[in-house]
C-alpha cells in the first residue's frame, strides 16, 4: 500500500514536482553561496528617526510581538554595524530548500547556482544599504531549529528565513518590524478526508518542523482541547520541507506550517493542497542578536525603503504565482 502511495505522489511531477526531493537533498550543503552578480548601486536609507536609546519589550510584557521593534534609523555609527562594515560582509542565515523563499534552482548546477527567492531578495537589499553592494553577503544555510542558536553563537549577523515574530522568541533575539503576514494552515493530499484545522484531524499524524511556531501552536491547542485529542503531533523534523517528503512517503497524513510556505509546497507537488483557512495570524521578521539596537534600527530603515521600492516586485515575482492572490506589506508599528 505504501509503495503504491509513493508512486502516486511522484507520478507526473516533472521538473517542478521533483524539486521537493532535490531541495531536500540540498539541505546537506549548508555552505556559503558564491555570489557572482553585482548591482553595486550603493543605495542608503534616509529619513531615519535617530538613534534614541531603548530596548525591545521582554516576552512577559509582550502583547503584540510584531509591534515591539525599535524605530528606524539610517545612522550607521553603532558598534554592531561598524563591525559588519569592517568585515566588509553581511552574514545572513537563510533557507536553501524553501521553494520561492530561499532555494537553489534544481535545474541548475547545485555547486554554482545562486540562492534565490523572496527572503533572498530582502537579504540582498539589506546588504546593499548597509555595505553599498548587494553582493557583499555571506549566506549560511541553517535548519529551522538552528535559527536562534546561529544568532546567539555569532555565526550570523541576522536570520532572514520565514521566521515568525513571537513573544517567546523575543526572549532570545531581537526582531525587525514585520515584512510579511501569514498564518498557520493545514497541507494534506487532495484525496484526503481532512478538511482543515478541525475534527477531521482525528487519528491523523501531523508533521511540523522542530522549533517552529506551528509545533508550539499544535502543542498548546492539544493541551487546551482546541485540537482534537487523538491527533498525533509527535513527528517533527529539522527542516520544513522534510515534512512534505514525509507526506509524500505516506509516513504522515498532514503538515501544519505557515500558509505561505504551504502554498509553495503545494506548487511543488500537485497531489497535495491547502485544507481550510489559516487559523492563526503571524508575521515574519528579520531576527538579530539581542541588544544589537543599532542594527535593528538600521534594518527597520531598510524595510521602510524596501516596502516602497522592492517588496511588491519581489512578491509578484516569487510568491504571487503560488499564493494566487495579491498582497501588500503588513502594517507597521514601533514600540
Amino acid at each position: 500500500m505504501k509503495a503504491r502511495r509513493v508512486r502516486a505522489a511522484l507520478k507526473g511531477w516533472g521538473g517542478v514536482g521533483a524539486m521537493a526531493v532535490v531541495l531536500a537533498l540540498t539541505a546537506v550543503f549548508a555552505l556559503v553561496l558564491p555570489l557572482t552578480q553585482s548591482r553595486g548601486d550603493g543605495s542608503t536609507g534616509t529619513g531615519g528617526q535617530g538613534v534614541a536609546s531603548g530596548t525591545q519589550t521582554k516576552a512577559e510584557d509582550c502583547v503584540n510581538p510584531q509591534d515591539q521593534s525599535l524605530a528606524p534609523s539610517a545612522d550607521e555609527n553603532g558598534e554592531t554595524i561598524q563591525k559588519i562594515r569592517e568585515r566588509g560582509q553581511l552574514r545572513v542565515g537563510v533557507d536553501q530548500n524553501s521553494y520561492r523563499w530561499g532555494y537553489r534552482d534544481p535545474n541548475s548546477d547545485l555547486k554554482t547556482s545562486e540562492l534565490e527567492g523572496f527572503d533572498i531578495d530582502l537579504a540582498h537589499a539589506i546588504a546593499a544599504e548597509i555595505l553599498g553592494d548587494r553582493d557583499k553577503i555571506l549566506f549560511q544555510a541553517i535548519p529551522t531549529n538552528e535559527r536562534i542558536p546561529a544568532i546567539q553563537g555569532d555565526r550570523v549577523d541576522m536570520v532572514v528565513r520565514t521566521m515568525t515574530i513571537s513573544c517567546d522568541r523575543l526572549e532570545d533575539v531581537d526582531f525587525s518590524s514585520p515584512y510579511f503576514e501569514t498564518g498557520q494552515q493545514v497541507l494534506a493530499p487532495k484525496a484526503s478526508d481532512i478538511k482543515g484545522y478541525d475534527a477531521t484531524l482525528a487519528n491523523k499524524k501531523i508533521c511540523t518542523a522542530k522549533g517552529s511556531t506551528a509545533w508550539e501552536t499544535l502543542d498548546a491547542d492539544k493541551k487546551s482541547g482546541k485540537l482534537v485529542a487523538s491527533a498525533d503531533i509527535r513527528t517533527t523534523v529539522p527542516n520544513q520541507l522534510d515534512c512534505l517528503v514525509r507526506l509524500q512517503l505516506g509516513e504522515v497524513d498532514a503538515v501544519v506550517t505557515d500558509g505561505a510556505l504551504a502554498a509553495s509546497q503545494a506548487a511543488q507537488d500537485p497531489t497535495v493542497e491547502l485544507k481550510g483557512e489559516p487559523f492563526t495570524t503571524e508575521y515574519y521578521g528579520v531576527a538579530m542578536k539581542k541588544g544589537a539596537d543599532d542594527l535593528v534600527r538600521r534594518v527597520n530603515q531598510v524595510l521602510v525603503d524596501y516596502r516602497e521600492n522592492g517588496w511588491q516586485q519581489s512578491y509578484d515575482k516569487w510568491l504571487k504565482p503560488t499564493i494566487k492572490k495579491s498582497a501588500v506589506p503588513p502594517p507597521v508599528k514601533y514600540q
